[in-house]
């Protein structure tokens, strides 16, 4: 078992605590969950046995590196919900800040064994519900105020963000960067309330994608 995060670290051990999450959430998203432990250490410029004292395994630095993520995005959909001047801006703005989720994502998805930590820890089910009804909040706003086509619902929103972080082959880091962004344009005026093609079946909410 790792650490038990409610206990408060020294300076130099947060350091070093932040230090590796920080490192084993850029090599995950480059290179997936199965990164020799050495490397991590290594990218985050501390000892092994460091590394060891804080996350006594694999399972442990996955899951703290997801709640690491959940975490901040949560924080950054309660700021855009407090910040913008309509639930759309929120939206949009949740969108295209959350770099940080597409880690979480491709944990789930790249890796069964990582996708059984994500799935079976309750800290991370519990920032995941917090995080959908955030979303859903933004949702619902959004098609109040008319901007939101009226024919969807978080569930929607939701899965085509999963989909669309699904990692893609490409020939460079910046044409994978160039079209996350583009992708994302793309979904968010797809989402935009006007008339367009009627869609299959009904909204899903966030109980459909559990």
């Amino acid at each position: 078992m790792s650490a038990d995060p409610q206990v408060p670290l020294r300076a130099d051990a947060r350091r070093n605590r932040d230090q590796i999450i920080a490192a084993a959430r850029t090599i995950f998203a480059e290179f997936g969950p199965e990164v020799p432990m050495e490397e991590i250490a290594r990218a985050a410029g501390v000892g092994v046995g460091t590394l060891y004292r804080r996350f006594p395994d694999r399972e442990a630095l996955i899951r703290a590196v997801a709640v690491d993520n959940f975490s901040r995005v949560l924080e950054d959909a309660r700021e855009a919900a407090e910040q913008e001047p309509t639930a759309w801006c929120a939206l949009v703005r949740l969108l295209h800040q959350s770099v940080e989720l597409h880690l979480s994502v491709q944990l789930a998805m790249l890796s069964k064994k990582a996708h059984e930590i994500l799935k079976e820890d309750p800290v991370i089910a519990r920032l995941r519900e917090e995080l959908l009804v955030e979303l859903e909040a933004m949702v619902q706003g959004a098609q109040d105020e008319g901007t939101l086509r009226p024919d969807v619902a978080e569930g929607d929103v939701a899965m085509l963000f999963a989909l669309l972080l699904r990692q893609l082959e490409s020939r460079s880091p910046e044409i994978a960067r160039m079209s996350t962004e583009r992708s994302i344009a793309i979904m968010i005026d797809g989402l935009q309330a006007r008339p367009g093609t009627p869609l299959p079946g009904r909204p899903l909410g966030r109980r459909d994608i559990n």
